[in-house]
């Protein structure tokens, strides 16, 4: 048999004590509603009990009068009586409370609530046409029986509450405990691996949220190691070809096989691949430290046109020995703007170098820079194949492009764009994908310019 839980248990105990207060605060207001009511129900009785025994003595005769007061106390009504020589007889109760009362108020009609002997006393008084004066007396507090039947039913209404609470509260907490022990269940089974796990969001509102919730990271997982699946499948191709590459040339070094002029075709073949492993590896690099506290920026002003000048020196020998028409596009004069010049270095050689994987020979490859109010924009544009809306959208996204485009045309390692997009903004700027005039991709990057203030036109 399943044990309840710490839910459940407190669940129960909390409704059987919410029952419990209840019929102890109703049984209180009921005691005193039931004195309140016994006592006024007891007033208008003695009343007029007081009023019929002085009309009957009024007309009865004088020697009548004590024989009918008899007959008065035996319904167990205190009785006294003050006769014409100013002696008290009668009942005790009914001699002590008349002496209570104001000298004043003796022979006069008198409806009081006196204290006698610690308990409350109901006196009527009523004089009477010969002289003499009759009390009525009675105590107002429960009577023991009373009591008695009061506290027993009140015992059974705390019964049937508590009984009628925990009937109640056992199936309620079963059912509020229940989504919360599978959605634990499916948490445990998400923390050993398991990502197909899912749980139907149900119960309360709060509890249905925990549920999708947990549905949510269990996708996102699922999701994100669905992508880096992919992302390592990626990574060992491409380490793979220039490792092979290596590894055929080294052993057609070692055995003799390349000899002669092949010699330094193979040494550069082996300094190629070497080259793009190491530049593998430094994406790589880079995209763990993105975040991290061993990624620094080294943040100042500096002159990002005599960059785009040096930079422009590069890429046109590259162009040159590739077959591509470059273009430098850029105002003369400075711009200064905030931000780290190497990142911004590895910024433009990583899109250049995909613009020139993609752009085919004869085609044009444009490195421009200009200044829209507060910020220097720099693009890098090419005449290639270009990108559609759906490849603008996720072009930063790593790997995106790189599986898409795996086999239909020239692609890199899928790194290059993702880590453009953290570089630019760790130093505070944005990068975007658009169309580019001259047919293919524009690559844009925006940094805030010094003081944030647009230079002064050059001279």
């Amino acid at each position: 048999m399943r044990r309840p839980g710490e839910l459940e248990r407190r669940t129960v105990v909390a409704m059987a004590a919410v029952a419990t207060v209840a019929v102890v605060v109703a049984a209180l207001v009921s005691l005193g509603l039931v004195r309140s009511a016994d006592q006024s129900q007891a007033r208008k009785a003695l009343h007029s009990k007081a009023d019929l025994v002085a009309a009957i003595l009024d007309a009865s005769r004088p020697a009548d009068i004590g024989p009918s007061l008899r007959v008065v106390r035996r319904q167990d009504t205190p009785v006294a009586w003050l006769t014409t020589t100013g002696r008290l007889v009668g009942d005790p109760l009914a001699r002590t409370a008349y002496t209570r009362l104001p000298q004043g108020e003796r022979d006069q009609e008198v409806s009081r609530t006196l204290r006698v002997d610690g308990r409350q006393v109901l006196v009527e008084v009523r004089p009477l046409a010969s002289g003499q004066v009759v009390v009525l007396a009675q105590r107002t507090d429960l009577a023991i029986g009373q009591t008695l039947r009061l506290f027993d039913r009140v015992l059974l209404a705390l019964v049937i509450g508590l009984v009628v609470a925990v009937g109640v509260a056992v199936p309620f907490a079963r059912r509020l405990a229940a989504p919360l022990r599978r959605t634990a269940a499916a948490a445990h089974r998400l923390a050993s691996g398991e990502r197909s796990v899912r749980v139907m969001p149900e119960g309360p509102a709060e509890l249905a949220e925990v549920g999708a919730s947990l549905n949510a990271l269990a996708e996102a997982l699922e999701h994100s190691e669905r992508r880096q699946r992919q992302f390592l499948m990626s990574v060992s191709h491409e380490l793979r070809t220039p490792l092979t590459a290596i590894r055929g040339f080294g052993e057609a070094l070692a055995d003799g096989v390349a000899t002669g002029p092949a010699v330094p075709a193979a040494g550069a073949t082996i300094v190629a691949e070497s080259s793009r492993l190491e530049r593998l590896v430094s994406d790589l690099l880079d995209l763990a430290r993105v975040g991290a506290d061993d990624f620094r920026y080294d943040l100042g002003p500096f002159d990002l046109g005599t960059l785009v000048d040096a930079a422009g020196q590069v890429w046109g020998r590259r162009c040159q020995a590739e077959g591509l028409t470059f273009g430098l596009e850029r105002a003369p004069g400075a711009v200064d703007v905030v931000a780290d010049p190497a990142r911004v270095r590895q910024v433009v050689d990583g899109l250049a170098e995909n613009a020139l994987r993609v752009t085919p020979a004869g085609r044009p490859l444009v490195l421009a820079l200009r200044v829209e109010g507060a910020e220097a924009v720099l693009e890098v544009r090419d005449g290639g194949p270009g990108l559609t809306e759906e490849d603008r959208a996720v072009a930063f996204e790593r790997s995106a492009l790189h599986d898409r485009y795996r086999g239909v045309r020239p692609v890199g390692t899928g790194l290059g764009l993702a880590l453009v997009h953290e570089l630019v903004t760790g130093m505070g700027g944005r990068v975007e994908a658009d169309v580019a005039p001259e047919g293919g991709s524009c690559f844009r990057v925006r940094l805030p310019l010094v003081g944030g203030q647009a230079p002064a036109p050059a001279a």
